[in-house]
């Protein structure tokens, strides 16, 4: 969790943990602070959140969601340190029964802040690409609602859960292609920084 390329980003884990939440660790195997491309997904998943202080925003994370995530990552050829994995909301929500539920509007406002902060501490980042439509609403909603701090770009692509099995083999086909465009993006970014 301290190691030198996601120590910052760690810190602000510890930060939004102050306020009583569960959020979880940033992945010591992704991009850290180095990260040219960012994974954007909804909120912790339920592995996650039972995971406690345990858990970790990653790729190798128990459950469907995950694996196929991996997959489809590894396919594209998209470099695991050249990628961060991390929510648009960084804190796990519950329903009044206390179930996993997906980010509402008032959600994405007040994680907004949250976000801004990851995208400051990621210099090297090149490309967004969010997985589900609240990710990309509260991605959308950064850049419009107040001048954003860079103008980056950003794919949409459905998020690769099982509950969006009735179109599966499209859903696998447009995350593989948004991938696949933001691994070309990273090892360009990553060429020019050699020169």
């Amino acid at each position: 969790m301290d190691e030198p390329h996601v120590a910052p980003l760690n810190t602000l884990v510890r930060s939004w943990r102050a306020g009583g939440r569960f959020v979880p660790w940033v992945d010591p195997d992704g991009g850290g602070t180095g990260t040219r491309v960012l994974a954007l997904m909804e909120a912790p998943g339920p592995a996650t959140v039972a995971a406690g202080d345990l858990g970790f925003s990653s790729e190798d994370n128990p459950g469907p969601t995950a694996r196929l995530f991996k997959t489809l990552r590894e396919e594209s050829g998209l470099v695991r340190g050249d990628y961060l994995r991390w929510n648009v909301v960084p804190w796990a929500l519950h329903d009044e029964a206390g179930r996993h539920r997906p980010p509402r509007t008032d959600d994405l406002a007040e994680a907004e802040p949250a976000l801004r902060e990851l995208l400051a501490a990621l210099p090297e980042l090149r490309v967004v690409v969010t997985f589900g439509a609240p990710a990309l609403t509260g991605m959308m909603r950064l850049l419009t609602v107040a001048e954003p701090q860079r103008l980056l770009p950003v794919l949409g692509v459905p998020h690769p859960s099982p509950r969006n099995g009735h179109r599966r083999a499209e859903t696998h086909r447009r995350i593989l292609v948004a991938l696949r465009t933001a691994a070309g993006a990273a090892r360009a970014a990553g060429l020019r920084n050699a020169d």
